[in-house]
């Protein structure tokens, strides 16, 4: 049996398997083989992740399995099973109608979506957050934002190595500190975004909250196109390397964003233009 075959036998420690070590021991490898294997496997998945990503955001509608085949395509010998692993490490899932694809924690509440046929004409009438994948050299982080729908303009935002709802309250509390209360805020159906931690923020504050349809890209399309401009704008032009160097070129990035970027949505103008009152011109 050859080392490589010997390396697939290992098998992650719980209470029914043994210790690495000791398996290590039984197959006649040494662990620091093992680690090693497992950095070049961490080394490799990060190309990849960056690949689905890239894709993703041209066919937000690939799931694992057109996923799997557009990477094969691209020379990467990959099955199903381990673009699926890696699309859920994300936060990725392919965007079209189906049951139960964005799942809340067990126990929280889910709202209705409150936005199909509103007409959204001012500022601070409807704010919008989402989680976003972020490379980095050597690793990843994820990116959260709150925009103000009407102006387009990044109200706040945090980055994270965690799919956790802390940065993402902090998101928002920082957004409702700085500018006041929306009337309506409207997320996806995240466990992050259900939990009493986020919603109980907005209920204290008299925010009427908005829930995405299950699957319904559209529902959020604001958001999802500031990761466009994010990533194509900023993330792909740079290969940061550390959450350090992640903050200080977004915090760069999100300032240009809403003081100097035109929006051809907008009319040209800028998120700060359209989000901030404008002094009336005079007549001559």
């Amino acid at each position: 049996m050859s080392r490589a075959q010997r390396l697939a036998m290992i098998e992650p420690p719980s209470s029914a398997t043994p210790s690495l070590r000791r398996q290590c021991q039984w197959l006649g490898i040494s662990r620091s083989s093992l680690y090693y294997q497992h950095r070049e496997r961490l080394a490799e998945d990060l190309v990849l992740m960056r690949l689905i990503d890239e894709q993703h955001l041209l066919t937000p509608f690939y799931g694992s399995r057109r996923m799997t085949v557009h990477l094969n395509r691209l020379g990467h010998r990959v099955n199903r099973k381990r673009v699926r692993r890696l699309m859920c490490q994300m936060g990725l899932q392919a965007v079209y109608p189906r049951p139960r694809t964005s799942l809340p924690g067990k126990g929280h509440r889910i709202y209705p979506y409150r936005l199909r046929g509103l007409t959204i004409d001012r500022p601070n009438q409807v704010w919008a957050t989402d989680i976003s994948y972020i490379p980095l050299a050597r690793g990843f982080m994820y990116l959260v934002a709150v925009m103000d729908w009407h102006s387009r303009r990044v109200l706040s935002w945090r980055v994270s190595n965690t799919l956790d709802r802390d940065f993402c309250v902090d998101a928002l509390e920082e957004a409702l500190a700085r500018h006041g209360p929306p009337e309506i805020f409207n997320t996806d159906q995240g466990c992050q975004f259900t939990s009493q931690a986020f919603t109980g923020v907005l209920e204290g504050r008299g925010v009427t909250i908005s829930m995405d349809g299950k699957g319904c890209y559209r529902d959020n399309i604001f958001v999802e196109r500031l990761w466009r401009s994010v990533k194509y704008e900023c993330v792909y032009l740079k290969a940061f390397e550390d959450g350090a160097h992640l903050k200080q070129e977004l915090g760069g990035y999100f300032t240009w964003y809403n003081q100097e970027r035109p929006h051809q949505g907008l009319d040209d103008a800028t998120p700060d233009e359209v989000y901030f009152p404008q002094p009336q011109k005079q007549a001559a």
